[in-house]
């Protein structure tokens, strides 16, 4: 696993589609670091920035790629004692 490292993934101008997940569990800054770096191991992902005071993390797709929100999902639970859904 790894710890507190941040995808460096070139930001393109602001494309593909945005996913905004719910998520509870969170009670530090590091938490939202590793659900950031979970997400951002997708290949669909292109980042992801997660609020843990909002209690959200809005998740940039690759142009093309569709969302798969059972991974996303997946992703956020599998970095810890996290649950998650998708807003809206």
């Amino acid at each position: 696993m790894k710890l507190f490292s941040r995808k460096n993934k070139p930001e393109a101008a602001v494309t593909g589609e945005q996913v905004v997940l719910l998520i509870d569990g969170m009670h530090c800054t590091s938490c939202g670091l590793l659900i950031d770096d979970e997400l951002e191991d997708l290949p669909s992902v292109r980042s992801a920035t997660t609020d843990v005071r909002a209690g959200r993390s809005v998740v940039r797709l690759e142009d093309n790629t569709g969302a798969d929100t059972a991974a996303l999902v997946a992703a956020v639970e599998a970095a810890g004692d996290y649950t998650a859904r998708i807003a809206g």
